[in-house]
């Protein structure tokens, strides 16, 4: 889930998952909600690269491992923290670097230009240019190949009691929805020449969308 922009950030971010990180995953199953139904919709092939932007314990890139056998797994973060626990969790079984979301070199980094499968989980919402990573995200799109894009919604058909509640223990964590996603992934898409498959779960809680790059 963690992902952000400058030294500032990836301070910011090391603090805030320094002790987190432990219960990370143990906590946020109970609200980051969408995650497996992307990770199922990404419909990898044998040989798939897939890079998670902002990968965060690797939790994600562990469970595409396995849905997905045979996948090249990529993951990146600005927090040197979540990759320790990234590290634990995926083992040899992926590369994993430090990096800055909206800025990363792919081909310096991981020596690649494009992938199959791209995946942001849960981290524009944390990410301060969060359209500039998006942007970024979808440049990464091979031919033939598709950006997954899942995180919180606007909110909108939540009993408002419980969507300020909600707002306001995401900003404890530096969360904040965007409610204009959609708005921006088919910018990302008519920018890009990808095509956008879009939903939302119930209340508006979360958004996920499929942006995909045709072959020809």
């Amino acid at each position: 889930m963690t992902g952000a922009t400058g030294a500032g950030q990836a301070a910011l971010m090391d603090g805030i998952y320094r002790s987190q990180r432990h219960i990370y995953d143990l906590t946020r199953k109970y609200y980051l909600f969408g995650r497996d139904g992307m990770i199922e919709q990404l419909d990898a092939p044998a040989d798939a690269t897939v890079i998670e932007i902002a990968c965060g314990t690797g939790r994600n890139l562990a469970a595409i491992a396995r849905r997905w056998q045979g996948s090249a797994i990529h993951g990146l973060d600005i927090s040197a923290e979540m990759l320790k626990s990234a590290r634990t969790t995926l083992g040899t079984g992926a590369r994993l670097a430090l990096g800055d979301a909206c800025t990363f070199d792919s081909a310096t980094t991981f020596g690649r230009d494009t992938y199959d499968r791209v995946v942001l989980s849960y981290a524009l919402s944390m990410i301060p240019d969060w359209e500039a990573a998006l942007h970024h995200a979808a440049r990464l799109v091979a031919p033939g190949g598709s950006l997954h894009v899942v995180d919180f919604g606007t909110l909108a058909r939540m009993p408002a009691p419980l969507a300020r509640g909600l707002r306001g223990w995401l900003a404890r964590f530096h969360v904040t929805p965007r409610e204009d996603l959609h708005e921006a992934l088919l910018r990302a898409c008519a920018i890009n020449a990808l095509d956008c498959e879009y939903e939302t779960g119930r209340w508006d809680y979360f958004q996920r969308a499929t942006l995909r790059r045709p072959r020809g």
